[in-house]
């Protein structure tokens, strides 16, 4: 009975698997910092050893053409791109690895990551953690406004953009830009309602304007979509044109590695409320066959005889017998 006692248990554990993180690495992998800062401040960049294998060294990287800023090595000093020199310093922290950048610039704005190299049984391994998007907002007076500041959607979801324009300072259109990534127009709106839509989204952009303020929902997004959205107002005047920018959407498409996760959990939940009802049917079917068993084993056993009656029965026949001889030998006298 002890072995069929520990199959719920074990079955509970291998479909509870799923559910739980990886503990190779799974606090730090995934996690995502986001930092809004204005142009001419400071920020800092943790990247956190995994303590998974032995750790080797560290990377942080920028989404960008996967430009290796700067390599944190165990014994040698911090490798750092020229384009951060002078106003970059690095630094380890017990377990994590520090870069803290001076007077960012609008070129800042990007999406970094933490690649770090170990070994595990004399094999190199690389492992992707922690993400930090960046966000520097330009001190432009009178830019426009843009929301949401930040956006991680899954794969096959939807977001929506909101921009206040600025419609004094001129008569010319409205765009909606992809600056980080892969720079292009994803939106043009003009004052007479005419728009292009950039092939890619062709059937997944819609846009709703009313007076200052425009609506863009951008439908079934993908991993490719990532990249920074900005809404930039066409300012016309006699001399020349310009673009008027506000702050932008950071848009960062997940996989729907997550989604699955928690659809796996779900049906496990599923399987494990069945299993936990068959356990108990099949508990309550063994109980009622104990007791069954008891009962019939009552019912057909034979009842022991009764010592104790047989023998004052015997006792009586005998003392019978002897009344009866006495009152013969009175007769015959």
């Amino acid at each position: 009975m002890l072995w069929m006692s520990s199959l719920p248990t074990a079955s509970l554990c291998l479909l509870l698997l799923p559910c739980f993180p990886a503990q190779n690495g799974g606090e730090n992998e995934g996690s995502t910092d986001i930092i809004s800062v204005w142009e001419g401040d400071s920020i800092s960049i943790t990247c956190p050893i995994s303590g998974f294998g032995k750790h080797l060294g560290m990377h942080l990287k920028s989404s960008r053409e996967a430009v290796n800023m700067i390599y944190f090595s165990v014994d040698d000093p911090p490798n750092i791109s020229p384009d951060l020199t002078g106003r970059t310093e690095c630094s380890r922290e017990g377990r994590n690895y520090r870069t803290t950048l001076h007077n960012v610039q609008k070129s800042d704005s990007n999406i970094y990551l933490c690649v770090e190299y170990v070994t595990v049984n004399n094999h190199h391994v690389v492992l992707d953690g922690k993400r930090t998007i960046v966000v520097v907002k330009a001190k432009i007076d009178g830019a426009l406004k843009q929301s949401p500041l930040y956006a991680s959607p899954q794969q096959g979801q939807s977001v929506n953009i909101t921009c206040v324009m600025d419609s004094s300072r001129g008569d010319g259109g409205i765009y909606l830009l992809k600056t980080l990534v892969q720079p292009e127009s994803v939106l043009y709106v003009s004052n007479q309602n005419t728009e292009r839509i950039l092939p890619a989204f062709a059937g997944r952009l819609e846009y709703s304007k009313e007076g200052k303020q425009i609506v863009i929902t951008l439908h079934n997004l993908q991993e490719n979509d990532t990249d920074n959205y900005v809404c930039a107002e066409e300012v016309k005047n006699v001399k020349n044109t310009h673009l008027l920018s506000a702050d932008g959407t950071l848009l960062l498409v997940k996989e729907r590695g997550q989604a699955r996760s928690q659809k796996a959990c779900s049906d496990s939940s599923w399987v494990i409320y069945s299993l936990l009802i068959l356990v108990v049917l099949l508990l309550c079917a063994l109980v009622c066959c104990t007791l069954y068993r008891v009962n019939i084993k009552k019912y057909f056993q034979k009842p022991t005889p009764n010592v104790v009656y047989e023998d004052m029965s015997y006792s009586s026949r005998r003392n019978t017998l002897v009344r009866t001889n006495t009152y013969s030998r009175g007769s015959e006298a």
